[in-house]
């Protein structure tokens, strides 16, 4: 018989180990950072350096305009989700949002971390009533005109808006048009100047009258230029105000008004001007400063009165017996009219538990200290029986 072939050996053990080979060298860990072509979120992370970070309920963040529609705002704000202002923050900032461009930086609030959508909610509130005052401040030093909105009649003129920004708006400050149309000024955009911008009290002043009399005002800035400081006129009250109450002088017989801030009508403590003056009433007043760049003068009727303090330390002394009729109570205490123009100061801890007090009732008392410099006299209760729990 012929012999049996011995067969060749096979490829496929190659053919494996070929196979086995690819497969080691394409094998690779999902979460390897070193392929140039990033594979997951983490890689692509872990490769531009980009952090994402956590956000928290009324955080202050930094975000950068994305995009801007008729209703919604995009930022741009490092989380894994983008940012957005709308609804009624939209509406609060609509001014604010009209200035923004794409690649705007601006300071946000956190409202809410993340929506049903996986938003930030955030709040431009902060950043536009910020920018607002600015806007204001800018306007007011440059005699800028600028638009009101106005929102409401209150006692002496209107409260208006100006970017978010509530002011005030006295019926002295409009011109003679819009004096016979008050009734119905409710709603309608007005052109005004800035005439006085005070942020710690929330206090802005505008003035119609300084741009629809323009000229006129032009008038009296030169009549305004005839005035010194330290002269002293017969007035009549225009206006009273929160702040204050407006007066008219005559100058080369035209009326040129002023303000008496409520600092300087007395040297008495005036919670409301209203109470102290009428509209029509003469005064006597002192011109303390102008303005010619914006036609306003400040005048004082106090400087023409002699400061109680003046004689105090003469006439008060510690121990002496006084009484005093109470003009107002406060959380600490109460105050005491000793005369016109001076007062003393009764501490809570110094009034008996069972004594009911109220404004107008007169109190016998003495002086416990005098304190010249900060303009106060401590006064003390003359008891008349022993108070409750004395021993």
């Amino acid at each position: 018989m012929p012999s049996k072939q011995v067969p060749r050996e096979s490829k496929v053990p190659q053919v494996s180990r070929a196979i086995k080979t690819r497969g080691t060298r394409d094998t690779r860990s999902p979460l390897d950072t070193s392929s140039k072509n990033p594979q997951t979120m983490e890689e692509l992370l872990a490769q531009t350096g980009y952090q994402v970070h956590g956000l928290k309920r009324d955080q202050q963040i930094e975000g950068t305009v994305t995009n801007v529609t008729s209703r919604t705002i995009f930022f741009d704000v490092g989380a894994k989700a983008e940012g957005i202002v709308v609804d009624r923050e939209f509406e609060a900032a609509k001014d604010y949002i009209k200035a923004l461009k794409i690649g705007d930086k601006v300071s946000l609030r956190v409202l809410y971390p993340e929506n049903e959508t996986g938003q930030v909610v955030l709040s431009l509130k902060g950043e536009a009533l910020s920018s607002a005052w600015k806007h204001l401040l800018k306007a007011k030093d440059a005699g800028e005109e600028i638009s009101v909105v106005v929102k409401e009649t209150v006692k002496g003129g209107f409260l208006v808006n100006s970017f978010g920004v509530v002011g005030f708006l006295p019926t002295s400050q409009l011109g003679e048009a819009l004096q016979k149309k008050q009734s119905d000024l409710e709603g309608k955009n007005l052109k005004v100047k800035v005439i006085e911008v005070d942020k710690t009290q929330n206090r802005v002043v505008f003035s119609e009258k300084a741009v629809s009399e323009k000229e006129k005002l032009e008038k009296i800035k030169g009549l305004i230029a005839k005035v010194k400081e330290g002269e002293i006129y017969e007035a009549e009250i225009t206006g009273t105000m929160p702040f204050g109450a407006f007066a008219k002088i005559k100058v080369d017989n035209h009326d040129v008004e002023g303000l008496i801030h409520v600092s300087e009508m007395s040297w008495e403590k005036i919670d409301n001007p209203e109470g102290f003056y009428r509209i029509g009433d003469k005064v006597k007043i002192k011109v303390i400063s102008k303005d010619e760049s914006q036609s306003r003068l400040s005048f004082s009727i106090r400087q023409l009165t002699e400061d109680p303090w003046k004689n105090l330390i003469g006439k008060y002394q510690v121990d002496l017996h006084v009484v005093g009729k109470v003009s107002r109570l406060v959380a600490s205490g109460a105050f005491l009219e000793l005369e016109p123009g001076l007062e003393g100061f009764i501490h809570i801890s110094k009034i008996p538990v069972e004594k009911q007090i109220k404004v107008g009732d007169s109190l016998d008392c003495f002086v416990e200290a005098i304190e010249p410099e900060k303009r106060r006299i401590s006064l003390g209760l003359v008891l008349t029986e022993k108070p409750v729990g004395y021993k």
